[in-house]
């Protein structure tokens, strides 16, 4: 039987915590914010259906992902999410990725949730390195994930084909000895 997903981490301006049934309609409209599908290159479009069947699966724990939604804490408005994937306990690794609104970006909340998440995958889940992509367009991101610890690792040269032209995706990664020593 599947165990819900109960994991609930508190910031000083967010919390992350799971999805619920009622937010559909606000992660539908996340999905659906131009900006931020082009930051992550999301090119796929949702339906509805799919977004629900999403919605009740990541819902519950699984062994390889954590999805966990980024509210406000005060309002605990939705604003983005951050998910911890690819998890491979093993190896101990794990890939990273996160997704803000547009009207919620360049307000702390992405890196506060980055730190947030970093903290569980290296403390609670022991990652021995955590990685990441991001395009080569999006320099803002790649200034935070450096101030993270991130270090570049590759390219991967015309990995995105967006509106017209081709796009690199940078490869970066944290090792749990570079996250113990940051600030």
């Amino acid at each position: 039987m599947k165990k819900r997903l109960e994991t609930r981490i508190e910031g000083d301006r967010i919390v992350l915590r799971p999805i619920r049934e009622d937010e559909f309609d606000v992660y539908f409209g996340l999905l659906q914010d131009a900006e931020s599908n082009r930051l992550t290159g999301t090119q796929q479009a949702f339906t509805e259906d799919s977004i629900a069947a999403w919605i009740h699966n990541i819902g519950y724990a699984h062994e390889d992902r954590l999805d966990m939604m980024i509210a406000e804490k005060e309002s605990d408005e939705l604003i983005g999410e951050v998910v911890l994937n690819e998890i491979n306990l093993t190896n101990r690794s794990g890939n990273i990725r996160i997704s803000i609104s547009d009207q919620h970006s360049n307000k702390g909340y992405g890196t506060e949730a980055m730190k947030l998440m970093l903290r569980y995958g290296f403390e609670s889940l022991r990652l021995h390195r955590i990685e990441l992509g991001v395009y080569a367009f999006n320099p803002r991101a790649i200034h935070v994930y450096e101030k993270l610890g991130f270090k570049r690792e590759g390219t991967l040269r015309d990995s995105l084909y967006w509106d017209g032209t081709f796009h690199d995706m940078i490869v970066m990664s944290i090792l749990e000895e570079e996250y113990r020593h940051l600030p």
